[in-house]
């Protein structure tokens, strides 16, 4: 679990390190990592290289079903060990705080999506294994995994701060099936 969260923190940005930009380095993992390993880790899957883990994909084959899971199982313990910040009060690292209000509000998927696209993956990598073949092997195992269930589509979301990557994932057969100013949403139809 430390080598995921890591690879969490030091894609963090958009797929750029983000070590910098936090005070506490486990926040991003408990909103992105964190409840796929504990929850869900039937479609969770490693890289790892000499250095140590190198990357990671990760999905759910009912986003609904998991967003629930989260409510009831995930978010409570770690709401109670950072509590809310008030929107009115400034302390010195804004960007730990806009992840602890997260942990008291998390987004949920557009409903739009999850008819034809009920599975969600979220897969990062470092820098050092890019261009190695190992993401589209990662996202391939993990389409064929959800075929195997019977799943009929999956979707994910990137920044748009990130077109490298939104290129990337078109390049692999998956289109973008809604944008909005925080995410543009990706997906696939599996059967």
């Amino acid at each position: 679990m430390p080598g995921v969260y890591r690879v969490c923190l030091q894609t963090g940005d958009s797929g750029r390190d983000a070590t910098g930009m936090f005070r506490n380095p486990d926040l991003l993992g408990h909103i992105y990592v964190g409840p796929y390993l504990i929850g869900h880790p039937r479609h969770a899957f490693v890289v790892a290289d000499r250095e140590g883990v190198a990357g990671y994909i990760f999905a759910v084959e009912d986003t609904l079903a998991f967003e629930e899971w989260q409510r009831i199982h995930w978010w409570p313990a770690l709401r109670e060990q950072y509590p809310r910040i008030p929107d009115d009060d400034v302390r010195p690292n804004a960007n730990d705080e806009d992840l602890i209000r997260t942990l008291h509000e998390p987004p949920s998927t557009p409903e739009t999506l999850l008819g034809d696209y009920p599975a969600h993956l979220h897969i990062d990598l470092l820098p050092r294994i890019h261009g190695q073949g190992f993401g589209r092997r990662l996202m391939e195992l993990v389409e064929q995994r959800l075929r195997e269930r019977g799943i009929r589509g999956v979707h994910f979301g990137v920044s748009p701060e990130n077109p490298k990557a939104v290129s990337f994932y078109e390049h692999l057969g998956y289109g973008v099936l809604l944008e909005t100013p925080d995410d543009i949403y990706l997906g696939m139809r599996l059967s």
